[in-house]
């Protein structure tokens, strides 16, 4: 193996060693920079040996070897930033591990980075990996041999959320309007079932097989185009009225909860208590007291079936499914065709959530599709 470094100490080269999978030149040299990362901090804490003796033996019985927790739990190494334990383990375990949703701490790793303490254990011995659910790949053609005509798409337009917000010159699938105001919202009347709840999102995922390539595809060079779990798989951005407040919340547990309490550090909470705004006016003082609702907001196989079959679409189609990768979601007051507030720039307190993982497969997708068969023109 060739270094990028003028010299590399031996027990860098040793721990190298034993790394699993192949690399190819870049990223060779990338887990070379994360080991010596690694061989520089346990040096001076003094647990290096304990780090070889983990490596060599591939022994759980092995004690924790910790490395200080940063702020937002990610370790950067050259230009990448992640999470160390995942670094960690799949440099020595899993070359194949895609997110720390597929590892579960052992029961006796006293610093397991679920317990988000001040030191992160990073022993890859210490963790174990865990089974989640795999989506299917989707199979897409090349963008020079897509069909003229295409199948019919199954009616999925219930299936987007009512409160997401379609960008302009895109109009929904469907004139549904709920009988009632969703649940969650306060309606003008002041009539709610459940806007004391704190607002609950999961990002879990029933078991569902997307439909079947269309025939139409049966002579085409089908490419699978795989989804990959992100380290954070949603963005959230919190406004009041037409203004931002504070910083993009980005979430790495599997379920969270946005509240209105004070907690600044807690990963698995996005508490806007402590958010400062010298424009806010006495409506959203109120509203902030009363924020929370309870819902699941996707569904990620539910949305590879959805994929697979806009495939069959062509290029607009699958576009499409971008509007249900961003959702908009006020807090205690509607809006909408229900409502009195017709944006939801006009209510008090909401949030806007990009899912990550949706909106990266789609590129992946869109990408290897080409262009869209709808020309456009100075013109058109």
């Amino acid at each position: 193996m060739s270094s990028i470094l003028p010299f590399t100490p031996p027990i860098v080269k040793r721990l190298l060693g034993w790394k699993k999978g192949e690399q190819n030149g870049q990223e060779e040299k990338w887990c070379e920079k994360a080991v010596k990362s690694l061989v520089k901090k346990l040096k001076k804490s003094g647990q290096l040996d304990e780090l070889e003796k983990a490596i060599t033996t591939q022994s759980a019985a092995t004690k924790c070897i910790t490395i200080p927790r940063s702020l937002d739990g990610r370790l950067q190494v050259s230009h990448r930033k992640g999470l160390p334990h995942v670094i960690y383990c799949r440099l020595w375990r899993w070359p194949d591990l895609h997110s720390h949703h597929e590892l579960r701490a052992m029961e006796m790793c006293e610093y397991a980075f679920n317990m988000k303490k001040d030191e992160v254990c990073v022993n890859p011995y210490h963790y174990q990996r865990v089974e989640t659910p795999v989506l299917p790949p989707v199979l897409v053609p090349r963008h020079t041999e897509i069909p003229a005509e295409f199948p019919p798409l199954d009616d999925y337009s219930h299936s987007i959320p009512e409160n997401t917000n379609f960008p302009a010159g895109i109009e929904p699938q469907s004139n549904y309007i709920p009988e009632t105001p969703p649940p969650g919202y306060l309606s003008e009347d002041g009539e709610t079932s459940d806007h004391q709840m704190n607002h609950s999102m999961d990002a879990g995922s029933p078991n569902l097989s997307p439909n079947p390539m269309s025939p139409a595809h049966n002579n085409l060079d089908l490419q699978p185009v795989t989804y990959c779990e992100p380290a954070f798989w949603c963005s959230i951005s919190y406004y009041e009225l037409n203004q931002r407040v504070g910083e993009t919340f980005h979430a790495s547990q599997p379920s969270m909860t946005v509240d209105g309490f004070t907690d600044p550090s807690n990963s698995e909470r996005f508490c806007l208590g402590l958010l400062s705004n010298v424009n806010r006016n006495a409506a959203v003082e109120l509203t902030r007291r009363h924020i929370g609702c309870n819902l699941k907001i996707f569904n990620n196989q539910e949305f590879a079936a959805l994929l697979a079959q806009s495939v069959n679409q062509g290029f607009e189609a699958v576009y499409q499914l971008t509007r249900m990768c961003t959702i908009r979601m006020s807090f205690v007051k509607g809006w909408g065709a229900e409502y009195r507030r017709q944006t939801v720039t006009s209510t008090p307190c909401w949030i806007e959530l990009h899912l990550n993982g949706p909106l990266q497969w789609l590129d992946k997708v869109l990408t290897q599709m080409g262009s869209p068969n709808i020309r456009c023109s100075s013109v058109s």
